[in-house]
């Protein structure tokens, strides 16, 4: 075997290659691009693992964007939290992008 062949193991040059890197570059290459699709994959990171498993952005129409929460204490919560998460919001996808945010208390719905 040649050295540019790879081995049969699959540890080098053509052989099998794992999946998970190629399925990962299909689905972000396969994404819709919407305005919506970028704020759902950096929620998690805008407002941390806690947060995001109560509340997820679920529409946006003309840059309002609406995030559902599991109750209405959690949405008044993070409609306190309004700016801040706007502006880290702007931080992750780019300023201005994002020009409001309404908060909904029906979760489950959306789930």
């Amino acid at each position: 075997m040649s050295p540019d062949q790879g081995s049969e193991r699959g540890d080098g040059g053509g052989g099998p290659r794992k999946l998970g890197g190629a399925f990962q570059r299909i689905v972000t290459e396969r994404a819709p691009q919407t305005l919506l699709a970028e704020v759902q994959a950096a929620w998690p990171g805008i407002c941390g693992p806690q947060i995001a498993a109560r509340a997820e952005p679920v529409a946006e129409r003309e840059g309002r964007v609406t995030i559902a929460c599991e109750s209405g204490p959690w949405a008044q919560e993070l409609e306190l939290m309004g700016d801040q998460l706007l502006t880290r919001i702007d931080g992750a996808i780019g300023a201005a992008r994002v020009t409001r945010l309404r908060f909904t208390a029906d979760l489950a719905r959306h789930r």
